[in-house]
């Protein structure tokens, strides 16, 4: 009965060299859509790791799990896994991770919920602030002005998802300046980036003494930035997005001596007017690839010792 063990501790080496592989890297602010993946593939492998082991851990501890499990498996198959030789440990083990199945799924639900409540409160508010014209649909406002002496804009996601910028950053930007920064929030929409931020919020609020969480919620505040920087960049420019991230932004502080909350700007600004230094289409693939089999690994250590006692391979 090592298969949950093995599991767990494979879970683990990931949890630890996944992060620190990727500090160490120089390629994801170059390819922040290909860091994006690779970060999903290690935290995905983490979890998998994690519900594998809570199974057959179950299976070795409760009769009627495995029957379920295993009802079809051939007798060889059964034997492989030694299921009947757990200890007491096997059913502490998997109370354990479904405990933490159901939390993580719990804390995904408040997160979501939160962050309807908070568009909600915003929409409510811009009705308030900007009021719908008479004969004007809800559900056809792409865009809404307000006035308002700081420059701000942001998207707005849900099901009538809209643009929100002040009369300040509208005196400020003007032309292909707008339109890069319209490109950089619709590339938010496109590519859902809420629901990274959702789910990683989730898993690091859920579990805030683990160090990959924390980590992947730090990452996807800033790869989505970036990867949409990117968006607005191969429409309209990488210079006339960097001035229209300058000139929302120059009134905050940002660019002084004195961190701000938005102290990753002058970053970004300073990433978009570097001559672009993108990797190679066969190393992004090859990337893409091998972050792909990263969760496979869990699967194929679940598997082993059921396809040997089949005889596979030969």
């Amino acid at each position: 009965m090592m298969v949950p063990v093995a599991l767990l501790l494979l879970g683990t080496l990931t949890a630890v060299v996944g992060p620190r592989l990727l500090a160490r890297a120089d390629w994801p602010d170059r390819e922040p859509v290909v860091a994006l993946w690779v970060w999903q593939c290690v935290v995905a492998a983490v979890l998998l790791c994690c519900a594998l082991s809570m199974t057959l851990s179950a299976a070795a501890a409760w009769q009627a799990v495995r029957g379920h499990l295993f009802g079809t498996a051939p007798r060889p198959v059964v034997q492989a896994y030694a299921l009947g030789a757990a200890g007491p440990w096997a059913a502490t083990t998997a109370v354990a991770l479904a405990c933490g199945g159901l939390w993580s799924l719990a804390m995904l639900v408040r997160e979501v919920v939160r962050a309807r409540a908070r568009r909600h409160l915003r929409r409510t508010e811009l009705l308030v602030r900007a009021p719908l014209l008479p004969g004007e649909e809800p559900a056809g406002r792409r865009l809404t002005v307000l006035e308002g002496e700081r420059s701000d804009a942001w998207w707005l996601p849900g099901t009538a998802p809209r643009l929100v910028i002040t009369t300040a950053a509208l005196r400020r930007l003007e032309g292909r300046r707008l339109d890069a920064l319209l490109a950089h929030e619709q590339g938010h929409d496109r590519a859902r980036h809420d629901w990274l931020l959702h789910c990683s919020a989730a898993l690091a609020g859920g579990f805030p003494q683990v160090p990959v969480f924390a980590a992947f919620r730090g990452e996807m505040h800033r790869l989505v930035e970036l990867a949409a920087d990117d968006t607005a960049s191969r429409r309209f420019g990488r210079l006339t997005t960097a001035l229209a991230l300058v000139e929302l932004n120059e009134d905050r502080g940002v660019f002084g001596p004195c961190p701000a909350p938005e102290a990753h700007v002058p970053r970004r600004v300073h990433r978009l007017l570097t001559p672009p230094d993108r990797l190679p289409a066969l190393h992004r693939l090859r990337l893409t690839a091998v972050a792909a089999l990263v969760p496979v690994l869990p699967v194929l250590v679940t598997l082993v010792p059921g396809l040997r006692a089949m005889g596979w391979p030969h």
